[in-house]
C-alpha cells in the first residue's frame, strides 16, 4: 500500500457494473441478464425481491477500504438511478456522501454509458484537484484500462475493486494495487446450495413409479448416473486450486528476482516480497486465498519459501532444493 499521510482519495464507482457483476457472482452466470425483463416488470414479485436481497452489495464496505487510503475528497456513483435495482441503494448511498451521478440509457437494456462519463469526470477532477494522491475505480470492465494508465501517468496511485471472476485481468494489471471485492471486510462470500441440485434430482425421479414396468427400469437406470452428475456440478474448486498455483509462481519468481538483486542466499524482508508481488499482480491478496497473513501464505508454501521470524522482523528466502 502507498504512503496514506495527507493522502486524498477520490472514489468512482461504475454502479450498475458492480451490482450486474455480483448478482450474476450470487445467482450464476448471465443471471442478471435472464432476470432483468422480469426485475424491471415487476420489482415487488416476492421472488425477485428475494433474488435482489441476497445480491445486495456491501457500499459500506467499499467506501470504508477505500478510506483505508487516506482522506476520501469525493465519491462518486454512477448508474440509472431510476432503475428498481439501483433505487434500493440510494439512500445508503447518500448516507455515506456519495453523489449520485444519473445516467439514461440511450434505449431499453442498452449500455448507460457510465465508462465515459466516468473516465471524463475523474481526469477533469485530475487536474482540477492537483492534491489528489489516490483513485479508486470500482468496477470490472477492461474499458477502464485507459483510465487506470492516464491516471498513473498524471502521477495517482490507482486501486481497482471488482468483482472476483467477472474483472478484466488487463484492468487488475493497469492498476497499482487490486483488491477483490469478495475479499473486503464486511462482505459475504455467496455460497452455492446443494440442496437445489437434489431436489431437482429428485424431481427427475419422481415420475417413475407411474411408469410401464419397463420403462420404470430404464428410468432407473438412468436417474442416478444423471443424479451423479448433476451432483457432481457444485464442486467449483478447481478456480481455487488455480489461484493458489497461480500465487505459488508468483512468490517464487518475486524471491528469485530478489535473491538475483541480492545476494543468492540472502534473506528478504517478507514485507518487501509482498510488495513485489504485488507490483507483478495487482489482484494478488492473501487474503482472497483464504490466509489470515501474509506470513501464514509463506509458512503454507514450506517447499519454496524458508521463513525465519525474529521477533517483530520476518525474513524469507527461497528454499534449496534437495540434494
Amino acid at each position: 500500500m502507498a504512503e496514506t499521510t495527507d493522502a486524498r482519495v477520490a472514489v468512482y464507482l461504475d454502479f450498475d457494473n458492480i451490482v450486474i457483476s455480483w448478482y450474476d457472482r450470487v445467482h450464476g452466470r448471465n443471471a442478471y441478464g435472464k432476470d432483468r425483463q422480469r426485475i424491471s416488470e415487476n420489482p415487488n414479485d416476492p421472488e425477485v425481491t428475494d433474488r435482489l436481497s441476497r445480491a445486495m452489495i456491501e457500499v459500506g464496505a467499499i467506501i470504508d477500504y477505500a478510506a483505508s487510503f487516506g482522506t476520501l475528497v469525493l465519491t462518486r456513483a454512477y448508474a440509472d438511478w431510476s432503475s428498481p435495482v439501483n433505487a434500493e441503494y440510494r439512500s445508503q448511498l447518500v448516507a455515506r456522501a456519495v453523489d449520485l451521478v444519473q445516467l439514461f440509457p440511450a434505449a431499453a437494456y442498452a449500455k448507460n454509458g457510465a465508462d465515459i462519463r466516468l473516465a471524463v469526470d475523474a481526469v477533469e477532477d485530475m487536474f482540477r484537484l492537483p492534491d489528489l494522491t489516490h483513485v479508486v475505480i470500482v468496477a470490472g470492465d477492461s474499458d477502464y484500462v485507459p483510465l487506470a494508465q492516464r491516471c498513473k501517468r498524471l502521477g495517482r496511485y490507482v486501486i481497482g475493486v471488482g468483482v472476483s471472476g467477472s474483472t478484466a485481468k488487463s484492468l487488475a494489471a493497469a492498476c497499482d494495487e487490486f483488491e477483490s471485492y469478495d475479499s473486503l471486510p464486511g462482505v459475504v462470500r455467496p455460497v452455492k446450495a446443494a440442496p437445489a441440485v437434489a431436489a431437482k434430482s429428485e424431481a427427475v425421479a419422481e415420475p417413475a413409479p407411474e411408469a410401464v414396468p419397463d420403462v420404470a427400469d430404464a428410468v432407473k437406470a438412468k436417474t442416478p448416473r444423471r443424479a451423479k452428475s448433476k451432483a457432481a456440478a457444485p464442486k467449483v474448486e478447481e478456480p481455487k486450486l488455480d489461484e493458489q498455483g497461480e500465487a505459488t509462481q508468483l512468490l517464487e519468481r518475486a524471491l528469485r528476482l530478489g535473491h538475483d538483486k541480492a545476494d543468492a542466499d540472502e534473506w528478504l524482508h517478507s514485507s518487501a516480497v509482498k510488495t513485489h508481488m504485488r507490483r507483478m499482480d495487482p489482484s494478488f491478496s492473501e487474503k482472497a486465498l483464504g490466509y489470515r497473513s501474509f506470513s501464514d501464505f509463506l509458512k503454507s508454501r514450506d517447499d519454496i519459501a524458508e521463513l525465519e521470524e525474529t521477533g517483530h522482523e520476518r525474513l524469507v528466502r527461497l528454499r534449496e532444493p534437495a540434494a
